[in-house]
């Protein structure tokens, strides 16, 4: 299951693919060293950020569904069914049934999504964009329109180019195929209540949402940042970021930005329950969890 919050006129949906331990912090963050991840072990453990018997990052994979009073909009849409991913095993050919079965727990059937927001183009936030039917990829959700930022697909295009990315050949390019998709500027405003906002680092162009009429109430992080231990140092960059400096420096101009702003912060990746508010830690900042 998920978490349902309403704020104003919005409601916002938590719907969770998985929650398990996945990485290796140390091969996953390689500026970390053992001894600052010594020393941060047992709050992380606490918050159930590291698993306390295999040691792994503890990851949660998961979309969000928003309402507003004009449409549904689902954010990034997970590792999905059904596709070769012989590099992450715990991802490949995966025949769950959870996510479906957490959105629909929602109340919202595939159809009745209007906008499809990719943050980036990464496996997990791209998954479900497609389903097999038939032996060929279709749209999930046959009346969204499908919102990528122009700059992260023509990278991911060009790098496609050079070599075969089957991500963007079984997630993106169907979507495309389809006239589903729309290429938008990162820094443009779907509606009143839906904003982009560039967070370029992890990917190209990556993007947070903003949600709120007349004031931003919350802010969808997508992959900017990965695990509370990156609020409290800013800049311990991921592995897969394609430019960790930017990375850095884009996290920590979002901590700052939402500092002590009482916004509600919903994380891609935190473990459950993935939302809370951020505030200051010395140099860094504090990640708070919502109750459960």
């Amino acid at each position: 299951m998920g978490t349902r919050f309403t704020l104003g006129d919005l409601e916002i949906h938590r719907v969770i693919e998985e929650q398990s331990p996945l990485f290796d912090p140390l091969e996953f963050f390689p500026t970390l060293t053992r001894e600052v991840l010594a020393e941060n072990r047992p709050w992380l453990e606490a918050m159930q950020a590291i698993d306390a018997a295999t040691g792994k990052l503890n990851l949660c994979i998961q979309s969000y569904l928003i309402r507003t009073p004009h449409h549904t909009i689902l954010v990034d849409t997970c590792v999905g069914n059904h596709k070769p991913r012989p590099n992450r095993p715990f991802w490949n050919m995966k025949t769950s049934d959870t996510w479906e079965r957490n959105l629909a727990a929602t109340g919202v059937g595939v159809e009745q999504i209007d906008y499809v927001m990719c943050t980036h183009l990464h496996v997990d936030h791209v998954g479900w964009n497609t389903r097999l039917e038939n032996g060929r990829w279709v749209p999930t959700f046959p009346n969204a329109r499908y919102i990528f930022g122009a700059k992260e697909y023509a990278y991911w295009e060009a790098e496609h180019a050079k070599a075969p990315n089957p991500i963007l050949e079984d997630s993106v390019l169907p979507i495309v195929a389809a006239g589903r998709a729309e290429m938008v500027s990162t820094d443009s405003a779907l509606n009143d209540h839906v904003r982009l906002t560039p967070t370029p680092g992890h990917t190209p162009d990556h993007f947070a949402v903003e949600l709120g009429k007349g004031e931003t109430i919350a802010v969808l992080t997508g992959d900017l940042i990965h695990s509370p231990l990156q609020a409290r140092y800013p800049e311990l960059s991921m592995r897969a970021d394609v430019d960790q400096a930017q990375s850095a420096a884009t996290r920590r101009k979002f901590l700052e930005c939402h500092c002590d702003t009482g916004r509600l912060v919903c994380t891609g990746h935190f473990p459950s329950p993935s939302t809370g508010h951020v505030t200051r830690w010395g140099d860094g900042f504090r990640f708070m969890a919502t109750e459960a």
